[in-house]
């Protein structure tokens, strides 16, 4: 499945804190947290209470049903503070009636082009390889807030096919660079003290169900990002705080234009 995006355009020529690459402290805090995440992510895939997290509420599920895209934080606000980091956790659901599961797989594992669907936020997608259910792909990342960043990205994606009307999916980013100049002559890889620290991790988790007529499609999707510092939170804030949302609402947006005619 698509991985959750991140980039942002400059409205006005401005200056920003940078923030280099995670210490270990910082990377030890995302990992322990999505760890935890996964494990109860797993005891819920074998309950009988039900296998989407959306389905925790008739109303929830029933207003997806009816056509609304729910984008939540996972708990409170959707942030929770990492050692000189913050970790995004946010929920996503859309319906795709009419849509069967086996239609909804193959177009998410088409890493080839979801350059085409997802634009204008994955400027280029490739696959890189593929072993059975386990893909490793290449996406170049683009976002609009503020000012502008760019992320060569890989990552390894593992699908796991549950029954005839369920698979998941677990996408980990195992490699983000910021390029400076994107697309332009001479484009380079930004040096790691000089990155805007904007997406140092991020993992994706993905669920489909097959059931009333379509296909749900649930995302949590659980990034790492630098710490707002002291004196320039007027800047940082609106990108730190409201892109890890954004970038989901618009990747099941783009997902359901594309499969729902």
């Amino acid at each position: 499945m698509r991985t959750i995006l991140f980039a942002v355009l400059p409205l006005m020529p401005v200056a920003v804190a940078l923030a280099g690459q995670p210490d270990a402290a910082t990377v030890q805090a995302f990992e322990r947290y999505a760890a935890g995440r996964e494990q109860a992510m797993a005891q819920r895939a074998n309950s009988p209470g039900g296998f989407l997290q959306v389905a925790n509420s008739p109303a929830r599920l029933r207003d997806v049903k009816n056509g609304e895209i729910l984008v939540e934080p996972y708990r409170g606000d959707g942030m929770l503070e990492a050692p000189d980091g913050i970790i995004h956790d946010w929920l996503g659901a859309v319906f795709l009636p009419g849509v069967g599961l086996d239609h909804v797989i193959r177009f998410v594992q088409d890493y080839n082009h979801h350059k085409d669907f997802y634009k204008p936020e994955v400027v280029d997608s490739k696959l890189l390889s593929r072993d059975g259910n386990t893909f490793r792909i290449y996406l170049r990342l683009l976002k609009k807030k503020v000012i502008t960043v760019v992320y060569d990205t890989e990552h390894t994606v593992v699908y796991r096919k549950l029954d005839a009307n369920r698979w998941q999916s677990r996408s980990v980013m195992t490699r983000s660079q910021e390029i400076d100049g994107a697309g332009k002559p001479g484009e380079h890889p930004v040096p790691p003290d000089k990155d805007h620290g904007f997406l140092w991790r991020m993992n994706s988790y993905w669920r489909f169900e097959q059931r009333d007529g379509g296909t749900y499609v649930e995302c949590e999707a659980i990034t790492l990002s630098r710490a707002v510092p002291t004196g320039v939170g007027w800047l940082i804030n609106p990108i730190v705080r409201t892109l890890p949302r954004q970038s989901l609402e618009l990747t099941l947006e783009d997902l359901h234009r594309a499969l729902v005619h």
